[in-house]
């Protein structure tokens, strides 16, 4: 019997930001999640979760310095493919596209501060393909 736990799914992350128009807009075009305003909040829709983006316009927002969220492409040509759009569309990066044993990714800032990252685990060498049901 499997217990509760091991039939949970992700269901949403929270975060705040400074100026949440900027942030959910910056999703909403560059990462194609739907949006909708919650006050002066946002609910962003997409993949299978949700994202609220809160509003801390009256408050000072300090994120840890290795504090980001990540998300996963299929493809070493689609997050090339990103990297290059978001170059196009001055997006502000926090590194290059980086080769790595666990799969290719970069890191941007998205306005009002949370740092993103973009990866993918085609290319992840075999001990950490398997982990995510790659071959």
């Amino acid at each position: 019997m499997q217990s509760k736990t091991h039939i949970m799914k992700f269901n949403h992350l929270s975060f705040p930001s400074r100026d949440v128009p900027a942030t959910a807009s910056f999703f909403e075009q560059h990462l194609d999640w739907q949006v909708t305003a919650m006050g002066r909040s946002r609910m962003l829709k997409g993949y299978g979760f949700d994202v609220v983006i809160e509003d801390a316009a009256d408050r000072p927002v300090d994120w840890p310095g290795n504090f980001h969220i990540g998300f996963e492409l299929p493809s070493l040509e689609a997050l090339r493919g990103l990297y290059e759009r978001f170059q196009s569309d001055g997006v502000e990066f926090a590194s290059g596209l980086i080769t790595h044993e666990r799969g290719s990714r970069f890191f941007c800032r998205v306005p009002g501060g949370v740092l993103v990252e973009l990866n993918t685990r085609e290319d992840a060498a075999a001990p950490f393909r398997a982990g995510f049901g790659l071959v």
